[in-house]
């Protein structure tokens, strides 16, 4: 697979509205496997991570400079070039979300929204075949998949379910007693008071323990009935939470040039509250 076959396969997944060029370092990195470059539109792989047997990191892209595990790519040169596709697509997700403001990304790169962009083009680069789901070919990890989502998953959200009716309780003696449930939860049980609220939630809503007790605390931060249900469907069926977080809190109909001249919006607000502050400080410093 070379860097030409591999930006066709990119744009078979999902045209970009920007042009971007794909550039094989020819190189090996024990730090990352690939990295974005939203100045000049580069997705750099560094290919000679992703031959059979070579030490690369089997958990895909890390292009923010931390340090990853070496491990030995096993399975032959078709498990590499999936493992590269994977690289490439987490670099050309960053380039869509680039796209998608203007060129431009923030310094912190990895954001809901664009593991959001990710994961969507791995649904698509998987049913067009681009991309194999290996995770589906291990019958040994699909049982302990299985086993994970009934035995802890499942189980940990039907308990935090469970406590949610139970805090209901207490608040019912906590009254009855003739004292305050907040105080209760503070100093008796000892938990924080955000975490209770939410559980009694979860048991109000009857949200489905399936999803899990993390994605059930944030299914029950959503007071939309119509919207959490939404949400819930959508974990449901498969999609990952920030897909779930993200189209949420998408705003219909934003472009990004609006999205952009919000942006330029409140930084000027920014700009202007700091430089007051700044303002005051020098001022204060002249008195002392």
């Amino acid at each position: 697979m070379n860097q030409d076959q591999v930006k066709k396969l990119l744009l078979s997944i999902e045209d970009a509205p920007m042009e971007f060029s794909v550039i094989f370092t020819g190189k090996k990195s024990k730090r990352v496997n690939g990295l974005y470059k939203p100045d000049t539109r580069e997705i750099l792989i560094h290919n000679r991570n992703f031959t059979a047997g070579a030490a690369g990191d089997v958990s895909g892209a890390d292009c923010t400079g931390g340090k990853t595990t070496g491990s030995q790519i096993t399975g032959g040169q078709d498990t590499a070039d999936n493992l590269l596709l994977y690289t490439a697509i987490h670099e050309y997700a960053h380039h869509l979300h680039a796209c998608s403001r203007g060129g431009k990304l923030s310094p912190r790169a990895h954001t809901a929204e664009f593991w959001a962009i990710l994961h969507g083009l791995l649904e698509k680069a998987e049913a067009k075949g681009v991309y194999k789901n290996v995770f589906e070919s291990s019958d040994e990890l699909a049982k302990l998949t299985e086993n994970i989502r009934k035995k802890y998953l499942e189980k940990n959200g039907s308990l935090i379910k469970e406590l949610g009716l139970q805090l209901l309780k207490a608040r019912e003696l906590c009254a009855a007693a003739g004292g305050r449930w907040e105080d209760y939860i503070d100093r008796v049980l000892r938990i924080p008071r955000q975490a209770a609220n939410l559980a009694v939630r979860m048991h109000q809503y009857n949200l489905n323990p399936v999803t899990g007790a993390d994605n059930m605390r944030f299914l029950a931060g959503i007071s939309n009935e119509e919207k959490r249900g939404a949400a819930e469907a959508a974990l449901l069926s498969g999609k990952s939470p920030d897909m779930v977080k993200t189209a949420i809190r998408q705003k219909p109909d934003e472009d990004p040039k609006t999205r952009l001249e919000k942006e330029k919006t409140r930084l000027e607000h920014t700009i202007t509250s700091l430089n007051k502050r700044l303002d005051e400080v020098n001022k204060e410093l002249e008195t002392i």
